[in-house]
């Protein structure tokens, strides 16, 4: 049997992919640093099940995972990076960036550069200072080239295709990340990259006893080629069903049975977007929300630690 729990970090994403016959057991990406974030007003609701990626491991019983997969370096995707590792051993870290050996923390506040160029190197530096803090807790990290698809035999039963964007992308992110890890603090480049960190998140799609899984990162769905975009049985929403992150097009050719929306509820910035959520609903009745999500008329909230979906 296969269990996928779409963890409820609040902002960002984590996901639990577990094979029972044979043990496997891999997280993609670990979730925000924070279970509220400081510029989403309020308290949370005293109800929230919220949980750090780490906790939910722990809680689970697992202290290794045979993999993590980081999609992007977004800190909503691996700012709870530290959280986990403090939890867990990993076996393979795949990753599109590793840091040179002997790096030192990047201090993106100590400098001054604009908003958007420091938030570049705090993403980094969560992701990087969370492999230095814990040097026994990864065994490989597999940086990925970004010039093909990833074709993985996971288990006997389980496969997993990696989907990557444009090549250049990634090799522009090393030049810049190497320069941040060198010393060079290129505004204008740390800013440039801002815009581009969501087109370079990696997707997954996962193959089980005849289901397919479509993981889709935060990359924007009118950026996917159509061979990605074939039917599937399970959609990970891309980027929090913001505005752009699909249309009606995308969701006519992947025809899920099933989708998951990762998002925090109560977000102010339309995160679910109510005209986005109306799609999911035209495409199928089946739609979760990772956080208890409220939208009068479309969603009603559901306080859990997970969307948990298994498949035979």
């Amino acid at each position: 049997m296969l269990l996928l729990d779409f963890i409820n970090v609040g902002n960002g994403d984590a996901t639990l992919v577990r094979e029972t016959d044979s043990g496997f057991a891999m997280l993609v990406d670990c979730g925000h640093d924070a279970l509220q974030r400081d510029d989403h007003p309020g308290e949370l609701d005293p109800r929230s099940q919220r949980i750090f990626a780490g906790d939910f491991l722990r809680n689970a019983g697992i202290s290794r995972l045979d993999m993590l997969l980081l999609t992007h370096f977004h800190r909503d995707h691996v700012g709870g990076m530290s959280h986990v590792l403090d939890a867990v051993r990993v076996d393979r870290l795949l990753t599109t960036y590793a840091p040179p050996d002997g790096f030192d923390d990047l201090r993106p506040d100590d400098n001054d550069l604009n908003s958007t160029a420091r938030n570049v190197l705090r993403c980094m530096n969560f992701y990087a200072m969370a492999l230095k803090n814990h040097p026994e807790n990864v065994r490989e990290i597999v940086e990925l080239s970004g010039t093909r698809t990833e074709v993985l035999q996971l288990t006997d039963a389980l496969s997993m295709e990696i989907y990557c964007s444009e090549a250049g992308l990634y090799r522009h992110q090393k030049e810049i990340f190497d320069a941040a890890f060198a010393g060079v603090r290129d505004r204008y480049a740390l800013m440039r990259w801002g815009k581009f960190m969501n087109a370079s998140s990696l997707r997954q799609r996962l193959y089980y006893h005849g289901a397919e899984i479509v993981l889709g990162g935060d990359m924007y769905g009118v950026l996917w080629d159509r061979d990605t975009t074939a039917p599937c049985d399970i959609l990970k929403l891309p980027h929090h069903a913001s505005l752009s992150s699909v249309n009606r097009k995308f969701l006519k050719q992947i025809q899920p049975k099933t989708i998951v929306v990762s998002v925090a509820g109560g977000r102010p910035d339309e995160r679910p977007h109510p005209y986005i959520v109306s799609l999911l609903r035209e495409c199928t009745d089946d739609v979760h929300f990772t956080d208890a999500v409220e939208i009068p008329g479309l969603v009603e909230p559901v306080f859990h630690q997970s969307v948990h979906l298994e498949i035979p």
